[in-house]
């Protein structure tokens, strides 16, 4: 496998990268796989830090083709995604739209809550993998959002929801928006709040997908320098999303950070990250030695596999629960973990749980002490 260097900061196209850590043989996939194990692909997943702008980011990047080999569902399962499906597309209604093209539209779940509150509403989504949800209204577009896309999006209104984080150059991504809508356009847009995600010390905030710090500071720098007024901006909880619906207008900002302390702050914040989970780690692995109880791994996700990586032993756990029926069954890409439903535990005697999702921590131990079994411990 090929991959891409990226050896100038994205931020300001300066060449002066400092590494910060490398994770070995990392799982390129973030999902599940019927195939067998050999056929897993591993890579280097090196994370550096610009000494002038302080932004985080990966390289070298895995082609797309090989990232995006399928879909894994991310976004899709628990009452705090659904909540925030709903409360994007509630922020989306608010702006008078007539046409709408979504960028990575994954299933169609957005489109089709708006069309609950206008059935009219002309509605297109590009998407490497589009699997649409029953009876949803809008039209697939197979593909990227990239240089060899050509539709006209004159007189469209542009939406995505967690995707610019994803985006190997913000710069060449804006530029193309700013370029193929109408001034006084409009793009609305959800992206998760990283800035909460790396200081709680979630592991889904960086990864092979998640490739670059996209905090507040830096999103709406990109979007002032492409010339995009923020016509509102809101938070859905604490610590999981922030929304933007921005607007075009005709010239372009300077591009000039104003805070000189983001290299020492966001490489403290990367540091304190790692530090924090080579000690979880351990104290994890002396609860595995001493736990007698079957023991459980939650997440068959990037949550799992990031701590299989810190070195979490594996030996003594059961299977990987997610509440995801279409995971279940079958294996975390790039471990030897098959995944089963959480209803397994039902019954169980004191079955231990090793939990850490994030900001959907709560909301999964709720619902496993409430409607399966309340003896579960969670470690």
């Amino acid at each position: 496998m090929k991959t891409i260097q990226r050896n100038l900061d994205i931020v300001n196209n300066t060449n002066d990268l400092e590494h910060l850590h490398t994770f070995e043989d990392f799982p390129i996939f973030m999902g599940i796989t019927k195939k067998d194990q050999k056929e897993d692909k591993k890579n280097a997943m090196s994370w550096w830090i610009s000494k002038s702008s302080g932004m985080i980011q990966l390289s070298p990047l895995i082609p797309l083709n090989e990232l995006y080999f399928d879909a894994h569902a991310a976004g899709e399962v628990g009452k705090i995604w659904d909540q925030h499906h709903t409360s994007f597309s509630n922020f989306v209604m608010e702006h008078k739209i007539k046409k709408v093209f979504e960028i990575g539209g994954a299933k169609g779940i957005l489109a089709t809550k708006c069309h609950e509150t206008k059935s009219d509403l002309d509605w297109k989504i590009i998407e490497p993998n589009p699997h649409p949800i029953k009876n949803s209204k809008a039209k697939f577009i197979k593909g990227f959002f990239d240089e060899n896309f050509n539709h006209d999006l004159k007189d469209t209104t542009i939406v995505h929801s967690h995707v610019l984080e994803h985006i190997y150059d913000p710069h060449t991504f804006l530029k193309m928006l700013s370029e193929k809508i109408d001034n006084n356009g409009k793009i609305i847009f959800s992206i998760p709040n990283m800035e909460m995600w790396l200081k709680n010390k979630y592991t889904n905030c960086l990864n092979f997908e998640h490739t670059y710090f996209l905090n507040e500071t830096y999103c709406e720098l990109f979007l002032k320098f492409y010339g995009f007024k923020i016509l509102n901006k809101k938070y859905f909880m604490e610590d999981h999303s922030i929304f933007y619906s921005v607007e075009k207008r005709e010239k372009n900002s300077l591009f000039k950070l104003t805070d000189k302390n983001l290299y020492l702050k966001n490489k403290k914040l990367f540091v304190d990250f790692l530090n924090f989970h080579k000690d979880l780690i351990d104290n994890l692995n002396k609860k595995i030695d001493e736990n007698k109880n079957e023991i459980y791994l939650f997440g068959a996700h990037i949550f799992s596999q990031f701590l299989i990586n810190f070195g979490l032993k594996q030996d003594k756990i059961s299977a990987i629960l997610d509440n995801d029926k279409s995971k279940q069954l079958k294996r975390l890409y790039g471990t030897t973990l098959e995944v089963d439903s959480p209803k397994i535990l039902k019954d169980r005697k004191n079955p231990t749980v090793i939990l850490r999702a994030g900001v959907y921590n709560e909301e999964i131990k709720k619902d496993i002490l409430t409607n399966i079994n309340s003896d579960t411990i969670f470690i």
